[in-house]
């Protein structure tokens, strides 16, 4: 069985995020015997239909193969194309190794034709496997699992094991469906690998009801002496990853994840969702789950996601966006989080190498998240030398008022936690607003040249509260003076006005109207004093696509009062 296992750092604090990622990626099918191709040089199209014959020749819908094992007996050319009758089931599995496909010019496609998706049903093992080799499309097909399968095998499992260090490159997954496997989707280079794949396009595909996680990359343990990164090109869009429980037994990792991304550079994740994952994830497991999350990798992009009640089944994690072990140079933005048992967006390196840096989280929304561990918040960012971290422009709505969980920790979650170990942190333009719990919870007085707060908006209803180290200041005014912080060249910033947020009062269930988040009080929620962008780049467009002016508002939304969700 594959296993790739990412070292742990120093606990900050309790019930901090995930540091170590030991995804089990499942047992792969083994090497098959080919018989050989027919005569010529194709590419060949197969077909398969459970009214065939395996004595068919299988190049035509007329005269099809029966099974799914013979067909899996060819050995696929760049070019071929194996085409399974949509609606119908066939047992078995595909693999396609080293010597087969290999060709981006000319991919091997596996696929569904006529009318509806094929399903593959693999017999307590993996759907298809790719082993050594790209070039490979796969179209248009639900994989579904057995007991077996649950426990140690994957939907589509994509490995790379050349000990040469070459790259694989051109795969694509497109309107597929994996459930009742170990990982739905799993892409990884394997021990003593240096390498795996590029040109990766996943579009349009659902990833549910699995054991560990949804939607898996991962690659060799990170070197931060001299990074490397095995995937690259990554371009996911439109998955949805929901129902992935997490697995009760295995208290010596996190389970439960919607979609992880390891080792990988120049990676974008984009319309796609996460939720109501990792219910049964291990009680006792010193790390959890997440919605949506990236560790050891580089210039990641994570927009316009939602990732919403995630849970966990201990007290780590379990919450919505992630940035965790050495992550650099990546950006998240315009995504929504809300209802999770963790924090909506988090920010930690438990590990101190310094490599993670130089990352920003902009435009977002967070909604009531921390239900159930009260010791994170909306945005929660800390960890060990962590730097160069730039948090702007986001909307955090944080009711705790009579929350259970909040009333037997005697603590209330804050919109904003900030924990030692950072350097270099902005927070500027974001609207903070609570119910009366905390505003922000800073774990020490920071310094404005370790982090600088500045133009945000801090809403706490009539019980106005901010913890800043031991201290606790019940007006802006009087932690602005104690702090120095909220200041311009000795001029004070930040507002202590009401944005007018229908979200502090609106329901949080069923399809939420994201418009519960924009301010109806727009004039109060101005910049104010100084450059507007305090020097950042706030880039192009607000949470709603709306285009960003000169003359900024605090907050995700730049302008109207679009809703949906």
């Amino acid at each position: 069985m594959n296993a790739v296992k990412r070292n742990s750092g120093t606990r900050i604090v309790a019930g901090a995020s995930a540091v170590v990622l030991l995804m089990l990626v499942g047992c792969d099918v083994p090497g098959v015997y080919r018989p050989p191709r027919p005569a010529g040089d194709g590419p060949y199209t197969f077909y398969v239909s459970p009214d065939g014959d395996d004595g068919n020749d299988g190049l035509s819908p007329e005269k099809p193969w029966r099974t799914l094992d013979h067909a899996n007996g060819v050995r696929f050319r760049p070019g071929d194309r194996l085409r399974l009758r949509g609606g119908e089931r066939f047992a078995g599995s595909v693999t396609l190794e080293g010597d087969e496909a290999g060709s981006p010019a000319k991919p091997v496609v596996i696929d569904s034709y006529g009318t509806g998706r094929a399903t593959i049903a693999p017999r307590g093992t993996s759907g298809i496997t790719v082993r050594d080799t790209s070039g490979v499309e796969i179209r248009n097909l639900a994989l579904v699992g057995d007991a077996g399968a649950l426990r140690k095998g994957v939907g589509i499992a994509f490995r790379n094991g050349l000990p040469d260090g070459r790259r694989l490159d051109h795969v694509r997954i497109a309107g597929v469906e994996a459930r009742g496997f170990q990982n739905g989707i799993s892409v990884g280079a394997e021990k003593g690998a240096a390498a795996g794949y590029g040109d990766v396009r996943i579009d349009d595909v659902s990833v549910h009801h699995n054991l560990e996680g949804g939607l898996v990359f991962y690659g060799p343990e990170f070197r931060a002496d001299r990074p490397a990164y095995a995937h690259t090109g990554l371009r996911i869009d439109r998955v949805e990853a929901y129902s992935n429980t997490g697995d009760p037994e295995s208290g010596d990792r996190n389970t439960g994840s919607g979609i992880v991304l390891g080792s990988v550079r120049d990676a974008k994740v984009m319309r796609s969702v996460a939720h109501d994952n990792g219910a049964k994830s291990a009680a006792g497991a010193e790390e959890g789950p997440e919605g949506i999350w990236v560790y050891d990798s580089t210039e990641v992009v994570l927009e316009n996601n939602r990732s919403y009640r995630n849970r966990t089944g201990s007290r780590v994690d379990g919450g919505g966006f992630g940035l965790d072990n050495n992550v650099s140079s990546s950006v998240v933005q315009y995504n929504l989080a809300y209802g999770n048992d963790g924090p909506g967006f988090l920010v930690y390196s438990g590990q101190p190498t310094g490599a993670h840096r130089d990352n920003v989280v902009r435009f977002n929304l967070s909604w009531d998240d921390a239900r159930k561990l009260p010791e994170y918040g909306g945005i929660v960012a800390y960890g060990s030398h962590l730097s160069n971290l730039g948090i702007y422009q986001n909307t955090v709505v944080m009711r705790t008022a009579g929350l259970a969980s909040a009333e037997a920790a005697g603590t209330r979650p804050p919109a904003l936690r900030l924990r030692d170990g950072m350097r270099g942190v902005r927070v500027h333009n974001n609207i903070f607003a609570t119910d009366g719990g905390p505003l922000v919870d800073a774990q020490s007085p920071y310094a404005p040249g370790t982090l600088r707060l500045q133009g945000n908006v801090y809403h706490g209803g009539d019980d106005w509260s901010l913890k800043w180290g031991d201290r606790s200041f019940t007006t802006l005014s009087g932690w602005r003076a104690a702090s120095r912080q909220e200041t311009l060249a000795g001029e004070p910033t930040g507002s202590g006005a009401d944005p007018c947020l229908p979200a502090l009062t609106a329901p949080l269930t069923g399809v939420i109207d994201v418009g519960n988040l924009v301010p109806r009080c727009a004039g109060r929620v101005s910049v104010g004093a100084g450059s507007p962008s305090w020097g950042v780049d706030v880039g192009p467009v607000d949470y709603f696509g709306h285009k960003v002016r000169r003359s900024l508002r605090a907050g995700a939304v730049q302008e109207g009062t679009t809703s949906g969700t």
